[in-house]
């Protein structure tokens, strides 16, 4: 962990795949709003400067904790759902190439059969003209 991660500076960036917008700005509205909430605490803090209450000052630090354990929490499950997300788009995307993979075999067989066929076809037709060709040589 970083140390900005620790001192709830700033929320961490998600690794690997990027994060949609729309989750990208609720997470630093909620960011904001965590920093204001703390910056009014500790504005209040300040202003009773030595009549602090240290109970007060402890269940702030645990406010502070509890906030980055939660944002934590969210963020890793968020990516978790982004991840298997992208694992059934790359498994659908695998499924589809084999299945052009496996279409353009078909053509390339369909070509080749359709040559042959075609080959033979024609072979057919020449010794049919030639043996036509013969029998009309000869009778004349």
């Amino acid at each position: 962990m970083t140390a900005a991660r620790d001192a709830g500076d700033s929320l961490p960036s998600a690794p690997g795949p990027e994060i949609s917008g729309a989750a990208e700005r609720a997470r630093q509205r909620l960011h904001e709003e965590i920093e204001r909430v703390r910056a009014g605490v500790e504005e209040m803090l300040a202003e009773q400067q030595g009549d602090a209450d240290p109970a007060l000052r402890r269940e702030l630090e645990a406010m502070r904790k509890e906030t980055r354990r939660y944002v934590k929490k969210r963020v890793r499950r968020t990516e978790k759902k982004l991840e298997k997300r992208i694992r059934k788009v790359d498994e659908r995307t695998e499924e589809l190439e084999r299945r052009l993979d496996r279409v353009e075999e078909d053509r390339k067989y369909a070509e080749w059969r359709i040559h042959t066929n075609t080959e033979q076809m024609l072979d057919g037709l020449l010794r049919e003209i030639r043996s036509i060709a013969d029998l009309l040589t000869r009778t004349q």
